[in-house]
């Protein structure tokens, strides 16, 4: 743990401490100069912990208001379709760890994108984000295009432009599972930010 003193409150120097040390000098809680020196840190520690306590009520506030929310009818459903069809696995990663997958709308639900499976794909969570808000997208050849915008936005995206041009690595095996391409076209025209 770091932590910083304001320059009234810093510890004075041990009398053991010399000036040349440049590293490896420890202090020892058994010896005398070393517990005192521990038991001031603790002291300080406390007094700056108390500083920074939060008040009582955002203690006592820790969540907001109750809401009402509209579940997606066959959300659940869709879940386990895009699983299954994808064999538990990132359909751009090939990654199989299950809680950081998740079944993607390509035309989202909400923009009357329907639940079937060829308008889903199975993708690693921080996939699914980029290709909710258009910095990642497939064409209909299947392969995946990561957009210049993730750099420019971010400043980063190295792990991302890795998988541009690859074609996806996992694919249903049955033909009316695989993506169709007019959805996948819908979502280069209407989502995808390249």
């Amino acid at each position: 743990m770091s932590f910083y003193l304001d320059e009234g409150d810093w510890i004075p120097v041990p009398k053991d401490w010399n000036r040349s040390i440049v590293q490896g000098k420890t202090n020892n809680t058994a010896e005398d100069q070393g517990l005192h020196l521990y038991e001031t840190v603790q002291q300080k520690l406390f007094i700056l912990g108390q500083k920074n306590l939060p008040e009582v009520n955002t203690i006592l506030n820790r969540y907001g208001k109750e809401q009402l929310i509209k579940p997606r009818i066959g959300q659940g459903a869709f879940k386990v379709l895009i699983t299954d069809a994808y064999k538990r696995r990132c359909a751009i990663t090939g990654e199989k760890t299950l809680p950081v997958l998740e079944s993607a709308h390509i035309k989202p639900y909400s923009l009357e994108g329907p639940h079937e499976v060829k308008n889903g794909l199975l993708l690693r969570k921080d996939f699914h984000t980029l290709f909710d808000r258009g910095y990642i997208t497939v064409n209909k050849e299947y392969q995946v295009e990561v957009s210049p915008r993730i750099k420019v936005d971010f400043g980063n995206g190295n792990e991302y432009y890795a998988h541009h041009g690859q074609r996806l690595i996992i694919l249903p095996e049955r033909m009316d599972q695989i993506p169709d391409t007019h959805y996948l076209e819908w979502h280069n025209e209407n989502i995808y930010l390249g």
